[in-house]
């Protein structure tokens, strides 16, 4: 039996096929009623008939990545995490305006499709579209030799939701006086990775620091967690939040802020985890620099009634952080 010139050419169709089959007991798990087409249609389809019950529905869609974290999982044959990385992090980027997940995409990209890698991944992608109620109705495993190296491969995905006009955040309110709450993160989240790889490019991913109590890999690689079922019973009680993402605090809160307002941040209200004084330290970072490219163990940052702080933070069961507060001022964030 002789290859097809395509797969010669280094793209296997069959191996494709094969990882269709792999993934897809754990891709229809995702479906609702509201999904009328999945695997193997040319689109997916999705009834948005119940948002006629909505008094004027508003979809909210993003696209984003995982970044270079792909590079360490690779390295630590660790796929699964990696697609709650992608799906946790695309619902929290709408949950900051208020909207709750309807549907995901994904896209798998890598040099040469190995069918149960991308089973792990999609698995892990499944697993926390489930978790959210959130149906995963579509995506595309690209095999690109020549454009990936050997054993890279890059994860994407597109998430859609919905909110009521009337409801999205954040709130034009937002004024001096107001409280910043903050709640943990799970680890780095999907952030930052380009600088961790240098400072532990000669470390071993199963070295374990007595000050993280476990392994490097473990400490890394933790899946970026979804704030969706901890904030969504008090969405109506907050004016803002802020998913502290690329650019950490310095970047990310701006984001949500009215003229003439800023935030001070009071870094000693809460413990920052050793992960990130264990970057700083090996990697020889500036303290300032910390604040921008990690979330120093605060994944979302709520902007919150005086009055109403004490009500939302009785709401949601686990310990949460008075950061600091708004202020007068030009958009920007102080941290002393």
């Amino acid at each position: 039996m002789t290859k097809s010139d395509y797969t010669a050419s280094g793209v296997d169709i069959d191996a494709g096929n094969k990882a269709v089959e792999l993934m897809k007991a754990a891709v229809k798990s995702t479906y609702s009623p509201e999904v009328l087409a999945g695997i193997g249609s040319f689109g997916g389809l999705f009834d948005a008939g119940k948002l006629k019950s909505m008094d004027h529905p508003v979809l909210v869609a993003s696209t984003d990545g995982v970044g270079t974290k792909v590079k360490l999982a690779a390295q630590a044959r660790r796929y699964g995490s990696i697609g709650h990385d992608i799906v946790n992090h695309c619902i929290n980027d709408i949950l900051v305006q208020g909207a709750r997940p309807l549907f995901f995409l994904d896209y798998f990209a890598t040099s040469r499709l190995v069918p149960e890698i991308v089973a792990a991944v999609v698995g892990g992608i499944s697993e926390a579209c489930r978790e959210a109620g959130c149906a995963l109705i579509g995506g595309e495993t690209a095999e690109m030799p020549g454009v990936y190296a050997e054993g890279e491969f890059d994860l994407a995905g597109t998430i859609v939701g919905v909110i009521e006009r009337e409801s999205v955040l954040p709130r034009a309110d937002i004024r001096p006086g107001d409280v910043v709450i903050g709640i943990r993160s799970s680890g780095p989240h999907t952030n930052g990775y380009s600088l961790i790889r240098k400072i532990f490019q000669d470390v071993p991913l199963e070295t374990i620091f007595p000050e993280l109590g476990m392994s490097l890999a473990d400490a890394l690689l933790a899946p970026h967690r979804s704030y969706y079922p901890l904030l969504c019973p008090v969405l109506n009680d907050l004016k803002g939040l802020a998913h502290l993402t690329g650019g950490g605090f310095i970047e990310n809160i701006p984001r949500i802020l009215p003229e003439n307002t800023s935030v001070a941040i009071h870094k000693d209200s809460w413990t920052v985890p050793p992960l990130y004084d264990l970057i700083q330290q090996k990697g020889e970072v500036a303290p300032e620099e910390m604040y921008r490219v990690f979330n120093m163990g605060i994944g979302m940052v709520a902007i919150v009634a005086k009055e109403n702080v004490s009500k939302v933070q009785q709401a949601i069961p686990e310990p949460t952080f008075i950061l600091g507060e708004v202020v007068a001022g030009e958009r920007k964030v102080t941290i002393k």
